[in-house]
């Protein structure tokens, strides 16, 4: 077990790596010069051609951004070992304190979003499961394969004008610290939970369903039955339990789809989360922002993964020695 960890693991590093190298390239390979989009649009309505040659020579080499490619990633990259994301450009602000300000939203929203969704997704591919062929089942599981191809962006638009323009039921925009008020916070955050965990939801409910349908298939649940057990005792312990294999695999691929979501999810509902920094920093040219930002986003999918990984190799033994 000890050696399938540190292959994953090293796998996972490498992957992260070349995350890195793409981002950093493809980010200076956009068209304009963030010096120009800096001073034209956030530095007090200031424009480029006030500023002279050598000044604008002295802000490229305060960034690093006059010498080689390369040269660039090496140095950033050797910043983030040391801890240190860089200055951003737009702001003038440290990343680091500008990430710790604003991951921990985008944590609380994305934790919330995958216990609803993985705990509603099981609920209902389980009831699905044991009503298989009845009207909730066939209901149930139409309402899964269109909730699975509605983009979380404009399912966000479209409770915005039901619930907040429309009925008046619930707040359209911003963010309440839970902390300072609970219920604020709670009614701020329906909308846009919703909009990604019904996704979430319908996904689940479909792999749920279907690996509960075939491992009721299988010889030792049907010898269950022929013992006369009762059907909580066959659900729990026979068939819900096996089941779960592919749905823990299925985790992995949930927190990458809760953190594209909070791009969207974010902007649309005026969060100052991770997502929404993110998408202001490409749009403001902020190099050092985007790279950061992409580089936390990259980690967090790769390791979440490979804890997948590391439980279902505990799950089942076929995987560590394969």
């Amino acid at each position: 077990m000890t050696a399938y960890i540190i292959r994953r693991l090293i796998i996972g590093l490498i992957i992260l790596l070349i995350v890195t190298m793409l981002v950093f390239l493809l980010v200076r390979l956009l068209p304009g010069d963030p010096l120009m989009v800096y001073m034209g649009n956030f530095n007090m309505g200031s424009n480029i051609t006030s500023m002279g040659p050598e000044e604008h020579e002295a802000l490229l080499h305060k960034y690093g951004l006059d010498r080689p490619i390369y040269e660039q990633y090496i140095d950033w990259i050797s910043q983030v070992l040391q801890g240190h994301l860089g200055t951003s450009i737009g702001v003038g602000q440290d990343i680091s304190k500008l990430i710790a300000d604003v991951l921990p939203r985008t944590a609380y929203i994305g934790f919330i979003t995958m216990v609803i969704g993985t705990f509603g997704g099981i609920f209902v591919g389980i009831y699905c499961a044991l009503r298989r062929g009845s009207w909730m089942d066939n209901t149930l599981t139409t309402i899964s394969n269109i909730g699975m191809t509605v983009p979380t962006f404009w399912l966000g638009i479209m409770l915005i004008y039901i619930f907040g323009y429309r009925l008046g039921w619930l707040p359209l925009f911003g963010w309440v610290n839970p902390f300072e008020d609970f219920w604020g916070s709670c009614a701020h955050l329906i909308l846009p939970v919703a909009s990604v965990a019904l996704g979430g939801i319908a996904g689940m409910a479909r792999l749920v369903r279907s690996c509960m349908l075939e491992v009721m298939r299988t010889d030792y649940v049907r010898t269950a039955w022929a013992k006369g057990l009762r059907e909580r005792v066959i659900v729990t312990r026979h068939q819900l339990k096996n089941a779960m294999i592919p749905v823990v695999t299925a985790l992995g691929g949930t927190i990458g789809m809760i953190l594209g979501g909070s791009v969207f999810i974010e902007t649309v509902f005026s969060i100052p989360g991770m997502g929404r920094l993110s998408v202001q920093a490409i749009f403001a040219y902020d190099y050092q922002i985007v790279q950061a930002t992409a580089l936390i986003f990259g980690a967090i999918v790769i390791f979440s993964n490979l804890a997948v990984d590391i439980a279902w190799g505990w799950l089942d033994p076929r995987i560590r020695y394969a």
